[in-house]
């Protein structure tokens, strides 16, 4: 980006903007002669420009809509934010961003502690195992209440299958036998697609089932089916899922999937609604900005939950759902 903090170019003196190296891959462009320092101001103000910039760049080449990204590009043309207050930047850059069409999963994120790893696979993997310990990796809890009931509570995240596979047979092998089971994915937020897909599988015959394509900006399909090689299998079990207004991303996926096929009742709230598959783009140490790259069409709808969340059969408050679940 070319041009200093005050127009666009040149100093008042006529002297060309200068490129000043401040280390760590940063550059800064220096208004006027070489040696002219920009005020405090001035260099916050610049910052914040080159990190807008940047973001624009990344949504116009990757967002997965491309006619949608060069608006919510331009409109990122107005804002103004204090790049040194990066909880603030992140929170005013999100909701510009989702000023156009609502894409939850578009989005700066602020990390206090340092942006997760996407690229360096022994980083991600290091990641991931390091969630699974203190979080679980997608099992939270398993019970079989009154009457024979199984409960299986699905949250926060649903890692990558490494980290779910041998969590969810040890879960099911627990709830073989259950009359009814029921699914609490009030406070699930997000998973890997994979990882939903080999939870479905758990719940349906021996056939691989389709349940939806991932269609990239450029076309490109990439389809998903449940796993043939999970056991033990639930087919037969009645099925309730219980979802509220924080359900999101792969938590939604996985409500929508078992009630599109006709395998589970929803109960509860709508949820967020979130239903583009996204990549993460590090703007700084701590900034991370997420961009969806493809769009879900499910096999049996044709449509998916963007937008619109998945929509209970039985809505009620979040708070109530377990117990009207069991009435059910």
């Amino acid at each position: 980006m070319a041009g200093g903090p005050a127009d666009g170019g040149a100093d008042q003196a006529g002297e060309p903007a200068a490129v000043k190296p401040l280390g760590g891959g940063v550059v800064l462009l220096v208004a006027g002669p070489a040696e002219t320092p920009l005020t405090l101001g001035q260099t916050l103000r610049l910052t914040a420009r080159m990190l807008i910039a940047q973001v624009q760049d990344l949504v116009r080449t990757h967002y997965v809509f491309p006619d949608v990204a060069v608006g919510i590009a331009d409109a990122l043309d107005g804002l103004t934010t204090d790049a040194a207050d990066e909880p603030a930047f992140a929170e005013a850059a999100t909701t510009v961003l989702q000023s156009v069409n609502g894409d939850r999963h578009l989005r700066v994120r602020h990390y206090p502690e340092g942006v997760p790893p996407e690229k360096d696979e022994d980083e991600v993997r290091a990641y991931f195992a390091t969630l699974a310990r203190e979080s679980g990796p997608a099992i939270s809890e398993v019970r079989r209440l009154d009457g024979n009931v199984g409960l299986l509570t699905i949250g926060p995240l649903i890692l990558p299958p490494e980290y779910v596979r041998p969590a969810a047979s040890a879960a099911f092998t627990l709830l073989q036998g259950v009359r009814r089971l029921v699914i609490d994915l009030r406070d699930c937020v997000g998973g890997v697609p994979e990882s939903v897909a080999l939870l479905v599988s758990h719940l349906l015959g021996d056939e691989p089932v389709h349940l939806l394509d991932l269609v990239h900006r450029d076309g490109t399909v990439e389809p998903s089916s449940t796993t043939p090689d999970v056991a033990p299998r639930l087919p037969d079990v009645p099925v309730v899922v219980l979802t509220s207004s924080r359900t999101f991303s792969g938590g939604e996926e996985l409500a929508y999937d078992l009630q599109a096929l006709g395998r589970a009742v929803v109960v509860g709230e709508t949820t967020m609604g979130g239903a583009h598959p996204r990549e993460a783009f590090d703007l700084t140490a701590h900034l991370q900005l997420h961009v969806p790259i493809a769009r879900s069409v499910h096999a049996v709808t044709g449509t998916n939950w963007e937008g619109v969340g998945v929509v209970p059969d039985h809505p009620c408050a979040a708070e109530r759902a377990l117990d009207l679940a069991l009435a059910l």
